[in-house]
């Protein structure tokens, strides 16, 4: 569950340790946290090495690991009354197993299964299939006749030992396989470790178990293992999961607490002109959803607590705007303000953005002289005389300027950042450098967050010395409500739901190499190309892979190259050096590309107007988020724009993810569909979150449960911020999650 061997006991509460003892009442979850595996009657040394790489170190791992489905034998079909087309579960013993080789890469294993009422042929196409004649097994799968016999083809198969009192005329727990144990061994293991713990000791006020409606926690952890009917294993696992969230849920108001409390931040003087100045020379009227982002962002820089807040809007929305007008409301009160982006494409593609933007409203300095310390002046008097705001641009290996004529030194960016003589900075990791200071860091800017992790976040905030600077978090990237609210449980959200007016919608095709379509591609390719319009050929590798048959972007180029010679084709992917990338999209913006190959580099932040046409190859081999920030690169100016996806799906959730991108352009349904084809996996791992997995709690599923775990979380903080009368609570949340809590409660 997270928890690091030898974590450092930490305190929630004053004086509190990591785990408590055990009470009159029973044994606290927090105390079999400190039990370690092999105390488990059945497990020994060996076991529990293999048991502690699958994440159960401890009894409480031991009996957080619940099942994954359930089989009633009293709910059993006969085999004589099986309905055909149906999901059923139906019991037997193996009358007799075969295994043969059916083609050069198929092997075929036939089980022969009766009940007593009928027969039945059990088949899979999987050689590691492990059936034994004379066994009881239960077999769950769609029942059909094939050539007049009963037959399954690839069931679920559950063996069952008819002497084991655990799976004999009852419901029969069927738990993960884990290091290296299967379903039968985990079931021996998890009941003698019950046997032992029990009973265990209830941690919430009782007033809330009742108010919700809750099982107690004794009952909760016998029911999701050994239920005596499937509505006792339903009331336990929600049980459970309510406390998986809850702990969660109340980590994160804890660290929202704490940042209000314990940081010092700066507030704003957000009545200046500049922002006003800014926002009237645009050459358009912002959107509603822009302008309430925007209030919302100005209420928390005249706070003096440091702002934290997730800025999410679809692709095209305008988040660079709300963000420059949050970074300048920083600039016109004498302080600095800095975006972080994950790629130096994108890093480059913010700095000609922020240029354009501030150059439109008059905003852009004079050059001057980078030698002269006399140029390196305050740009306000007064705070009413703009002489414009300084940008710079700072990579690993590029640097830049608004107000120096011609290339500037990276040593010189590095040093004018520190001396204050730099309003703005656009830059990439090197944000991050323990040799870069900044003289008065007053907003930071992270640009799609799920691109960084924690511990990038934090050290870009602590570049301000002595207090904390105000956090804008973006991110294109479309987040289901529930995912945010784990993800991003303590930031307060501002959502761009409303596009610019003019957005021409993106028409989705999908078509099939093998079956010869791409040639249509190649005419539709040529008909922009001669409208004045570009093309984008999204590759998912770099260079040709014996491993993976995938198109790459190197081999894709000198084939396009050759099909379209009489089309100027470029190249670009995260391999060049950071001068060819720079060149590369200066040709691009400049028209000189027509067709530009690409990897996933330009995923985000690539901003051309003028191209019109995305091609994506082997689009089945991309995330449904990826896909639809490609899809978001055209479409952006007022020409109607194509996004073709060439795929041939091989698996189910390939063609899942197609039929997705065909039916709908809205990203938070896509999001939303992404989550289920892919299940929520690892998405709460301390490089993105803090967190461990989620083990009980699906956060689509028990959507209705992170709101109730959330609201009594929060509620809870509330009344007792420092946990003093939840003692029990605290002890618990640190030993199960561990080492990280210590992040969620950094502040």
């Amino acid at each position: 569950m997270g928890r690091a061997a030898g974590t450092r006991p930490g305190t929630v509460a004053t004086g509190m340790t990591s785990r408590a003892a055990a009470t009159s009442t029973g044994r606290p979850l927090s105390f079999l946290t400190g039990i370690p595996v092999d105390r488990v009657k059945g497990i020994g040394p060996r076991t529990a090495s293999r048991l502690a790489d699958a994440g159960i170190h401890s009894v409480a791992d031991l009996l957080l690991h619940v099942p994954r489905r359930y089989l009633d034998r009293s709910q059993l079909f006969d085999l004589s009354d099986v309905p055909l087309g149906e999901e059923v579960t139906v019991g037997g013993t193996v009358l007799s197993v075969t295994k043969r080789r059916i083609s050069r890469n198929r092997t075929m294993i036939e089980a022969v299964v009766t009940d007593g009422t009928n027969i039945l042929t059990a088949v899979w196409f999987n050689p590691y299939v492990k059936v034994r004649e004379g066994s009881e097994v239960a077999l769950s799968g769609k029942a059909e006749r094939f050539r007049g016999r009963l037959q399954m083809k690839n069931p679920d198969l559950d063996a069952l030992d008819a002497q084991d009192s655990l799976v004999t005329g009852r419901v029969v727990p069927i738990h993960p396989s884990a290091g290296g144990l299967g379903p039968a061994q985990l079931r021996r293991s998890i009941h003698n470790a019950l046997t032992r713990a029990r009973p265990v000791h209830e941690v919430l006020p009782a007033e809330m178990v009742e108010r919700l409606g809750l099982v107690d926690r004794d009952r909760a952890f016998t029911g999701v293992h050994f239920p005596g009917t499937i509505e006792d294993a339903d009331r336990a696992r929600r049980r459970l999961v309510f406390d998986e969230l809850f702990r969660l849920e109340l980590a994160l108001a804890l660290r929202k607490h704490r940042q209000a409390a314990d940081a010092t931040g700066i507030a704003h003087d957000t009545g200046g002109g500049l922002v006003d100045r800014f926002v009237t020379a645009l050459p358009y009227r912002l959107t509603g959803a822009q302008r309430r982002a925007s209030d919302e962002i100005s209420a928390d820089l005249a706070d003096p607590r440091p702002m934290h807040r997730l800025l999410q809007g679809e692709v095209g929305s305008g988040k660079t705007v709300v963000a420059a007008a949050a970074l300048l409301t920083a600039v016109q009160g004498g302080h600095q303000g800095a975006v972080m982006a994950p790629t130096e494409v994108l890093a480059g593609q913010h700095y000609l953005a922020f240029r354009e933007l501030l150059a439109s409203a008059g905003l852009g300095p004079p050059l001057v002289d980078p030698a002269a310390p006399a140029g390196m002046t305050s740009l306000f008097s007064n705070g009413d005389h703009v002489q414009g705001v300084r940008l710079a641009l700072l990579t690993a290996d590029h640097a830049a300027a608004n107000f120096v004529a011609g290339a500037a030194k990276r040593s010189d960016v590095v040093d004018w950042i520190a001396s204050g003589s730099v309003d703005l900075v656009v830059g990439t990791h090197s944000l991050i450098q323990d040799a870069l200071s900044f003289a008065r860091l007053g907003v930071a800017v992270v640009d799609e967050q799920h691109r960084f992790g924690v511990y990038q976040r934090v050290r870009l905030k602590e570049k301000a010395d002595g207090y904390d600077p105000d956090l804008l978090i973006m991110t294109a990237t479309p987040i289901p409500r529930t995912l945010a609210m784990t993800l991003y449980g303590d930031l307060d959200v501002s959502l761009l739901d409303e596009m610019p007016p003019g957005r021409m919608p993106v028409v989705t095709t999908h078509v099939s190499r093998t079956a010869g379509d791409e040639a249509g591609v190649y005419d539709m390719v040529r008909a922009e190309v001669a409208a004045g319009r570009q093309v984008f050929v999204v590759c998912p590798l770099v260079e040709d892979s014996d491993k993976l048959e995938a198109a790459s972007a190197t081999a894709e180029f000198e084939r396009l190259a050759g099909i379209l010679a009489d089309i100027r084709v470029g190249l670009i992917h995260g391999q060049l050096r950071s001068d060819e990338k720079e060149d590369v999209m200066r040709r691009l913006r400049a028209g000189e590309i027509d067709v530009l190959v690409a990897t996933t580099v330009i995923e985000v932040g690539i901003d051309v107007p003028n191209a019109t046409m995305m091609i994506i190859e082997d689009a089945d081999r991309f995330g449904l988020s990826q896909l639809h920030q490609l899809r978001g690169r055209v479409g952006r100016g007022a020409h109607s724009s194509t996004c073709v996806l060439v795929a041939d799906p091989t698996t189910s959730e390939g063609e899942a993810r197609i039929a997705a991108m065909l039916a709908t352009t809205d990203g938070f349904r896509l999001a939303e569909e992404d989550l289920r084809i892919r299940g929520q996996g690892t998405v709460f791992g301390a490089r993105q979150a803090g967190l461990t997995d989620l083990k009980l709690a699906d956060i689509l599923r028990d959507a209705e449960m992170l709101v109730t775990a959330r609201r009594e979380a929060f509620a809870l903080v509330g009344r007792d911020p420092d946990l003093r009368a939840h003692a029990e609570i605290a002890v618990e949340i640190r030993s199960i999650l561990g080492e990280d809590v210590e992040w969620l409660l950094r502040s």
